[in-house]
């Protein structure tokens, strides 16, 4: 994997007069030159609708768009590109499961599992479900220790009243990532059907949906050097005839009356309307642009070696305790969590974007998790293939004058 930074214009930049240090890849990663430049093609070449045009520009964005899918579908192993949904991100994913398939299949009494680790996208959509139907949602546990979820207790969850399992690949608050084939295998054993939320594990690792087996997968193009505004549900094929219209209108009609519609084949049934386009076209770039530049047992090394220097430098103050499994995240971490005694996050992280480095700070939309730990809010630094070993120690060297002006 050679040194891309300089594939990256933002990095180029500065901020607060100091070079950008951006350690907020959790939140957004950046883009590279071929995304960006991918996106102005679109609109300063073959801008037009997909799906209705016989003309030149028509034709070609629809093929472009179609084009997108098919290397989205490759990218995680996909059997079909019919599987592939393009939607806005992984929220707008999980809230089409709900209702495209929840609301027909999940009926008062069911259960639904999700995990304590879950960010609100993945717990409001099946808390609102389960309110609306008279469904119960029940939770498998994280260790407050290992920062883990403690799946002894897996086949008690999990029943035969179970009808869907949700839960995250990798944690986006502790960096952990979940034995989901082990949650899978228990689901399918009796009968239900799981979404994975891998919206911190599709930039980062191989993913591949014919080995994991799940019936929906979700994650977002932004965290994975692509654009904002488009997302993926991958949906297996024995699931397809299951999904009903999410949303209506032009584009996913098969033949219309005034008073009945039919509607087309898996995946046209569930993008109504005019699509991200120009995003489907920037997240193709992307893919290609991962392909042609990344290798993912480089990559996790390369994250992890930078995890491991950060905590390495951190648990050297007394007053910083770091929130997450601080082997696991040595070894195939890509984000580190922690709070600082006596600073709030927010100024933590204030101090050090007036010296340009750039890091979440917050519940990271998992309140109900940072209240189990007793945290108002923590610092989250997140990395990817364009940081450095250089930039970590410039990190650390922010902390220690922090911390020096707060003794």
């Amino acid at each position: 994997m050679k040194n891309i930074r300089s594939d990256f214009p933002i990095l180029c930049k500065l901020v607060e007069q100091k070079p950008l240090i951006y350690f907020d890849n959790a939140a957004t990663t950046q883009k590279p030159q071929a995304v960006i430049d991918a996106i102005v093609d679109f609109y300063s070449t073959y801008n037009a609708n997909v799906g209705r045009s016989t003309h030149t520009l028509g034709e070609r964005a629809t093929m472009m768009y179609e084009a997108a899918r098919s290397t989205v579908a490759h990218f995680i192993n996909a059997a079909t590109p019919a599987g592939i949904v393009f939607t806005s991100g992984t929220t707008e994913s999980i809230n089409l499961v709900a209702d495209a398939w929840g609301r027909a299949h999940i009926k008062a009494g069911d259960e639904i599992v999700i995990s304590e680790l879950e960010h609100h996208a993945n717990l409001l959509t099946w808390q609102r479900l389960a309110s609306q139907v008279g469904a119960k949602l029940r939770y498998i546990p994280v260790s407050t220790t290992t920062y883990t979820l403690d799946l002894t207790g897996l086949s008690h969850l999990i029943t035969e009243k179970t009808k869907l399992v949700a839960v995250s690949h990798v944690s986006n608050f502790f960096g952990s990532q979940q034995d989901i084939a082990a949650i899978i295998a228990r689901a399918h054993a009796v009968g239900a059907k799981v979404l994975i939320d891998a919206a911190q594990s599709v930039g980062h690792q191989l993913v591949d949906v014919q080995l994991l087996k799940p019936d929906f997968l979700a994650f977002s193009g932004h965290k994975m050097f692509g654009p904002t505004g488009i997302g993926v549900l991958y949906v297996a094929a024995a699931m397809h005839d299951q999904m009903a219209p999410y949303h209506v209108g032009g584009g996913m009609v098969y033949e219309a009356d005034w008073h009945t519609a039919t509607f087309l084949p898996m995946s046209q049934r569930l993008e109504a309307g005019t699509p991200a386009i120009a995003q489907a076209v920037g997240l193709a770039a992307a893919i290609t642009y991962i392909n042609e530049h990344i290798n993912f047992d480089v990559l996790q090394k390369h994250e992890a070696s930078l995890s491991a220097r950060l905590i390495d430098g951190l648990q050297v103050f007394d007053r910083i305790t770091i929130i997450g499994p601080i082997g696991q995240l040595r070894s195939i971490g890509h984000l580190v969590s922690f709070v600082v005694d006596g600073i709030h996050a927010h100024d933590v992280a204030a101090y050090l974007s007036q010296r340009g480095i750039a890091v979440r700070a917050g519940h990271h939309c998992a309140q109900p998790l940072a209240k189990k730990l007793g945290i108002a809010a923590s610092v989250r630094a997140s990395f990817h293939a364009y940081n450095t070993m250089q930039e970590v120690d410039r990190f650390l060297a922010i902390m220690h004058e922090l911390l020096e002006s707060n003794a």
